[in-house]
């Protein structure tokens, strides 16, 4: 099965100009005749609704949580990227799509991540008209600030709040179309199946988790917007309902998954502090910019930091990376936070943390100062560990926060399922094999309010679609397959439960297919994950009846998932022999302990194919070609 990304010829400047006219268009009065199921309302999926909706379609939109305003999306803290050069510090379209893709460490197309940083002055536009408050300078001016991989300021934020206030923007626009009639709300449902019918996507079954009631939804085409799959570790940023499920059952009908070992590890999350502990906090990036981070020089160093002075600290990242300093990307913040813990020099009880120490930054610009770009910040971090950092430095450690693989698209966000597209994400996105800091927002809201509006008509204008009901036998098949899953799921009645199984297998990735990868370690994975899941299926306990608010029965449904596609995760890191981006393989590294790609025999997007149950997937590669950037050794000194 070939995979065609539909990139467009012509300059690179104008391939995405050119393409939007060359698409077919369905006109005004043809659009109501056309019905969009669009699954999530996180910043991509909100904003497509929204947007599609504005254009006359009718769309129908799935919410897992009671509120679109609970979407993940909500928790990101630190800002959005744009290359609008209001600091005048050297920014372009072009520099942000350098940085972009040398971030991502050459492993993501070309096209399609200069079409990002060309519409990332839109989303600034957009946002601003629907009264998002984002920082401003005194003189009015919107306010930017640094973030890592970048030697500019092209970060706009508002306070730590940023994806709170760009995704309450976004649920107004959804809201209106709600109120207008054009979007129809269907919270607290979660995606069972997804309906393939003459090979197209025409639907989906999903289960209501107040009623515990299978319903079938058909339309002409559909879009997931369900975000990643970090909690296949168990312990992450992610919000405790994100999984891969609907993602994952799309790959089960067909659609291929691109990339799935690329997992990013941020470098700035509160510790881990417990054994029962269900998920850990982010501490935004954008504490970096005036935070700066240090372990003791000698590994018993067991005095307070207060106490411990200049002479004895070591601020490895500024002596390590003089250009970028505490501002490196977040994979290689991740894994010298790491290097140090392993060489004895972590701090706190556990000794897995290392210090973000602003008393510089307050010295240098005042209390005051500081706590307008972060306050909100700073009383969680004491919330949660009952320290004031303006007065101790934050205990910070890397923990699993976004990832770069999802859903294979082509250049339209279509996947190779024709009417399924993928958003955010969900996708296996344009960051390749990091994510720099602030471009989530970014593509999320690219996708949403700029792409997916022209490419989906172009694929509607330009596909015969059959009329088809709820009725047809592919849902009420579908239907019968969740049902007998259910019933499966009832019967076994174990002496474990479900977290038990999620926590085994998220330490078991953590440790062999985390923030460093080795060949032993990444076969161990892939060898006992099997294992896991056999007995998960023998020994599972799932209390409750089907037909009601079951949280245990959506667990079951979630770690089941996870425990295929935990598989997968770790046959394609075992696959990809060399280091990229945030794959660390242990072999391949260069002198300077820096990850070392192999760009004559890895340079490709890896796309799996299901082959069905118990059955080796296929490894399907698009070539990435690089014509306007030069393939160098990733370097930030």
């Amino acid at each position: 099965m070939p995979l065609e990304s539909k990139v467009p010829g012509g300059p690179l400047e104008t391939k995405w100009d050119r393409h939007r006219f060359e698409l077919k268009l369905v006109n005004p009065a043809n659009k109501r005749k056309f019905d969009i199921i669009v699954v999530g309302t996180g910043l991509a999926g909100a904003s497509a609704s929204a947007s599609l909706a504005e254009l006359g379609y009718n769309v129908k939109t799935f919410c897992i949580q009671d509120s679109p305003r609970r979407a993940h999306s909500i928790a990101a803290q630190g800002g959005i990227n744009a290359a609008k050069n209001y600091p005048g510090d050297g920014d372009s379209i072009w520099r942000l799509f350098y940085d972009t893709i040398k971030g991502g460490d050459f492993r993501a197309r070309e096209a399609n991540v200069y079409r990002l940083a060309q519409i990332s002055n839109n989303i600034i536009d957009q946002c601003v008209a629907q009264g998002v408050p984002f920082a401003r300078e005194y003189g009015g001016l919107l306010a930017n600030r640094s973030f890592g991989g970048a030697q500019v300021s092209r970060t706009f934020y508002a306070r730590g709040q940023t994806g709170q206030q760009l995704l309450l923007g976004a649920y107004g626009a959804l809201m209106r179309q709600v109120a207008n009639g054009k979007v129809t709300m269907f919270p607290r449902r979660e995606v069972m199946d997804l309906v393939v019918i003459g090979g197209q996507a025409r639907g989906i079954v999903v289960r209501n988790l107040i009623t515990g009631q299978l319903e079938s939804h058909g339309a002409h085409a559909v879009v997931l917007a369900t975000g990643g799959y970090g909690n296949v570790y168990f312990l992450s940023t992610n919000g405790m309902g994100s999984n891969v499920s609907a993602a994952w059952q799309a790959h089960k009908k067909g659609a291929a998954f691109a990339h799935p070992s690329f997992v990013q590890i941020h470098p700035t999350c509160i510790p881990v502090h417990g054994t029962y502990q269900s998920k850990l906090t982010l501490m935004s990036e954008s504490l970096r910019n005036d935070g700066r981070v240090w372990v003791p020089k000698d590994p018993n160093d067991t005095r307070s930091p207060k106490d411990i002075p200049e002479s004895d600290r070591d601020y490895y990242l500024e002596n390590k990376y003089p250009s970028f300093g505490n501002l490196v990307p977040r994979d290689v913040a991740s894994r010298n936070a790491k290097e140090q813990c392993d060489q004895g020099k972590g701090v706190g009880s556990t000794g897995f943390a290392v210090y973000l120490d602003f008393k510089d930054a307050i010295h240098r610009d005042g209390m005051d100062v500081i706590k307008k770009k972060y306050g909100n910040l700073f009383q969680m971090y004491e919330k949660i560990v009952g320290q004031n950092a303006y007065e101790t430095p934050m205990m910070i450690y890397p923990a699993v926060h976004y990832v770069m693989g999802g859903l294979w698209v082509d250049y339209n966000l279509m996947s190779n399922i024709p009417g399924l597209f993928a958003l955010g994400e969900a996708n296996f996105s344009d960051h390749g094999a990091n994510r720099l800091g602030a471009s989530a927002l970014m593509q999320g809201l690219s996708d949403g309010y700029f792409v997916l509006p022209y490419t989906i008509g172009g694929y509607l204008a330009g596909t015969e679609l059959q009329e088809i009901g709820e009725g047809h036998s592919a849902f009420k098949e579908s239907t019968q397959q969740v049902n007998e899953k259910i019933a499966r799921f009832l019967s076994i009645d174990g002496k474990r439960t479900v977290d038990d199984f999620h926590k085994e297998l998220g330490h078991l990735l953590w440790e062999n297919c985390g923030m460093a990868r080795s060949e032993e370690g990444m076969r161990q994975a892939k060898e006992r994950i099997p294992a896991i899941r056999e007995e998960f299926w023998e020994n599972v306990r799932v209390p409750g009846q089907a037909g009601e608010f079951n949280q245990s029965l959506e667990r079951a449904f979630r770690v089941a998932d996870f425990l295929e596609f935990g598989e997968l995760l770790a046959e394609d890191a075992l696959m990809r022999e060399e280091s990229c981006g945030c794959h660390f393989n242990v072999a391949y590294q260069t002198e300077d302990n820096e990850a070392l790609r192999d760009d004559e025999d890895c340079c490709y997007v890896a796309a799996w194919e299901y082959n069905g149950e118990g059955e080796p997937e296929t490894l399907l590669k698009e070539p990435l070609v690089f014509e306007h950037v030069e393939l160098t050794q990733r370097s930030y000194k």
